[in-house]
């Protein structure tokens, strides 16, 4: 590119994209990237304080910050996504539909530690709606060394930073215990709060079993539920260390695996996560019956996206797995759940 006087620029085409501000007003781009500068343009040119402009000449090993953007884009950018136009050097990454976000980190760090570009995102393992802005990237110069993209595309070599994972939408399976419901001493709280959670993610709940305190007839009811067509199990009750509590051993019984009973989550401490083959078991605490969010809001989601969850992953909840039980809820806006 050249420097040239905006009274020398009419005909020329311009590199870059030329924003106007009205404090309070506006902010908006006046003159875009490949307009070929007219005589009129010469007036709006200096009222915007652009007494010199760049105009393009085209240099082998060079791009403009609008080419590397869109390799940065498409280097970063998997599934789920749609696209802004670019402009200075940024491109938005839009959510294509309902899923939930996951996020490369290792990737993204990687890319952000080089020089002259960046991406930026929202957190990883974020539930996400159809048209929500999850990511951009940006070039800082307006004219970059191609070498710098060209390394960024040899670091992600065909992995992804930035995908979104649709729901599926399965058929749910309830199991409440405790003989105080099911003698119809206390009315159950727990069906009507998970049939909400789990019916705004488009699932359907098949069958709900209230049943008395016995491990035998707990570990039936999960069996007989998955007999159904349950592809996945929410058992309430009997999760505490008390021992007549015995929803932990009853689930353990069925043959499935316990990845983990306990996470570092509050509310929520006492949350189990199992699997039967490739059927989740979730064994809720108390606390879901009346927290307005809890690890259950924290797991669910990626539970629906298919996302098999470690022992690592749920310890790694410690770090922002502190719900601040504001009067007004925002999660998912919060910090709650936001530091994996």
């Amino acid at each position: 590119m050249k420097k040239i006087s905006v009274h020398d620029a009419i005909g020329h085409v311009l590199c870059h994209d030329i924003t106007q501000i009205i404090p309070g007003e506006i902010k908006d781009r006046a003159f875009k990237k490949g307009h070929v500068i007219k005589e009129e343009d010469v007036k709006v040119l200096l009222s915007l304080g652009k007494d010199n402009i760049y105009v393009w000449e085209k240099k082998e090993g060079y791009l403009h910050e609008n080419e590397a953007a869109e390799r940065l884009t498409k280097l970063a950018a998997g599934m789920g996504l749609e696209f802004s136009e670019v402009k200075e050097g940024k491109i938005n990454f839009i959510a294509k539909y309902d899923g939930l976000l996951k996020i490369n980190t290792d990737l993204l760090l990687k890319i952000n530690l080089l020089d002259e570009i960046i991406i930026a995102t929202r957190h990883n393992n974020y539930p996400v709606k159809k048209g929500d802005k999850l990511a951009a990237t940006r070039v800082i110069p307006l004219i970059i060394d191609e070498k710098k993209i060209i390394e960024a595309e040899k670091i992600a070599s065909g992995k992804t930073i930035v995908d979104v994972m649709p729901y599926k939408k399965v058929n749910v399976g309830i199991v409440t215990t405790g003989n105080e419901v099911y003698h119809g001493r206390i009315k159950d709280a727990f069906g009507p709060v998970i049939r909400k959670k789990v019916e705004k993610y488009g699932c359907n709940v098949i069958d709900q079993k209230i049943v008395y305190d016995d491990t035998e007839k707990i570990c039936d009811s999960i069996k007989d539920l998955i007999d159904k067509g349950a592809q996945m199990i929410i058992c309430t009750g009997g999760m505490s260390v008390d021992p007549d509590d015995l929803t932990p051993s009853a689930i353990k019984k069925t043959g499935a695996n316990i990845i983990s009973y306990g996470a570092p989550v509050l509310p929520g401490a006492m949350f189990l996560l199992a699997y039967n083959d490739d059927i989740p078991i979730l064994g809720l605490p108390g606390c879901v019956m009346y927290a307005k969010t809890t690890i259950f809001d924290l797991v669910l989601p990626r539970v629906l996206s298919q996302d098999t969850i470690t022992i690592e992953d749920l310890a790694g909840y410690g770090h922002g797995g502190l719900c601040l039980e504001c009067n007004e809820c925002t999660y998912p806006q919060c910090s709650f759940g936001k530091g994996w």
